[in-house]
């Protein structure tokens, strides 16, 4: 099956067998282009005293919290302080080895039933190029199984539920908003 994702929904809409391959090619080169816009930032370097043109890649996904509070806005995530919340908690306040090799925020695992930007596993956890790609692959998450949450005690609850081995999860998630 193919999907495509309602940025204002959070949520997938199904495509019809006629626009499959076009669709999947399409989506495919949209993937590339935004892992590889993510990842790196062409800067285009002259000298002034000869023929030399430089190109230089840089990165620029530094993490920081303040990116995160601006990336989880920017894509329109669903209860941004919760979602900052959970990634503070996953990672140790940003200093986990799973947050720090993986550039994995909230300890996925890899998703095996809905679309992921994860590239595969290590250390149990899913990993990606970047921690921006776990933000995306949160969201996949987040549209795939709490888009029907309204209010933060309906999301708290279904964390609570299905994504939280500790009892005391949304307890601890609830010192970290206030």
């Amino acid at each position: 099956m193919i999907y495509t994702y309602d940025k204002q929904k959070l949520r997938y809409n199904k495509v019809s067998l006629r626009t499959k391959t076009f669709t999947l090619l399409i989506s495919l080169l949209v993937i590339w282009l935004i892992s590889t816009a993510m990842s790196k930032t062409v800067t285009e370097t002259f000298y002034v005293t000869g023929e030399t043109k430089m190109l230089v890649l840089e990165e620029h996904n530094e993490f920081s919290e303040e990116k995160l509070d601006a990336y989880l806005k920017e894509i329109n995530i669903k209860f941004p302080d919760i979602v900052k919340a959970q990634a503070t908690l996953e990672t140790g306040y940003f200093k986990s080895e799973i947050f720090l090799v993986n550039h994995n925020l909230f300890g996925m695992k890899v998703a095996k039933l809905r679309p992921t930007t994860a590239l595969g596993e290590n250390r149990g956890h899913a990993y990606y190029d970047n921690w921006k790609q776990s933000v995306i692959d949160y969201a996949f998450y987040q549209s795939s199984y709490l888009r029907q949450a309204k209010t933060e005690e309906e999301y708290l609850g279904y964390l609570k539920i299905s994504y939280a081995e500790d009892p005391n999860y949304i307890n601890k998630l609830k010192k970290l908003i206030k």
